[in-house]
């Protein structure tokens, strides 16, 4: 009996080391595809989860850059975002009971007015607290983008250009096409000014200036500028940009 009870102390000690093995060799597993399918997101749609705060707070960073490219497909050296991958993970956010935020960084020359209006709605209608970022530029399409979120910040040298509505290939010039051009300029200002701390009319005045763009009808806007027309919430960067979404899921947190 004493011989017996030694033995199978002997293979369970022995079984042992291989099962903590086992679960070293999981979890490494577990690691590794988490890294792979994040490497894989943004190679894709630009877009991972920002998991490695103090708080443990898990944000979701989404992309805008390059063009909003609408229902045809721009050229492959064209660098775009695409609606039919930023929708679909826009509904999973707000589905989601782990994301607690979204982190809008954008940079974009503008592109399809559908779209691009399309994405915004979904950012402003989310129930997560929401901030975005404007790096580089956030061009025509790009100032509803921008404005959608919960709280806007944009860096120093950060630009943002306000023109009208263009249309490229064929126009039937009649008085309908102009009506036309007019409901989708007054879709993009209503929903501006429903987001910022702007005027429709003020933002039509932007829109129609003629002496600032050299060869176009607009305006151009520079870091503070943006703000000081309450377009844009506050000049900052990413450290701003973070530590005030933190706060945000704090105080949802605590509500």
């Amino acid at each position: 009996m004493d011989r017996a009870d030694g033995n199978q102390k002997d293979v369970s000690s022995k079984n042992k080391p291989d099962r903590q093995s086992e679960s070293r060799d999981e979890k490494k597993d577990q690691e590794l595809k988490k890294e792979q399918d994040q490497e894989q997101l943004i190679r894709e749609a630009g877009q991972m989860t920002l998991d490695e705060n103090a708080k443990n707070y898990k944000i979701h960073l989404l992309s805008i850059i390059g063009e909003i490219e609408g229902h045809e497909c721009l050229p492959a050296n064209t660098k775009t975002t695409k609606y039919e991958h930023v929708l679909p993970q826009l509904a999973a956010i707000e589905d989601s009971q782990e994301i607690e935020g979204l982190l809008v960084i954008i940079n974009t020359v503008g592109g399809d007015v559908e779209s691009g209006l399309a994405i915004a709605e979904m950012i402003a209608s989310l129930s997560k607290p929401s901030v975005s970022l404007v790096l580089g530029g956030s061009h025509s399409i790009g100032v509803p983008l921008a404005v959608a979120t919960e709280y806007s910040f944009i860096v120093p040298t950060g630009t943002m250009i306000i023109h009208p509505v263009r249309m490229t290939g064929m126009v039937i010039g009649v008085p309908q096409t102009y009506d036309y051009f007019k409901k989708i300029q007054d879709r993009i200002v209503g929903f501006i000014a429903s987001h910022c701390n702007t005027t429709e009319d003020r933002l039509e005045q932007l829109m129609m200036e003629t002496g600032i763009l050299t060869k176009d009808v607009g305006t151009i806007l520079v870091g503070s500028q943006t703000v000081d027309e309450g377009i844009i919430n506050e000049v900052g960067g990413i450290k701003e940009a973070m530590a005030k979404l933190y706060a945000m899921i704090e105080q949802r947190r605590g509500s």
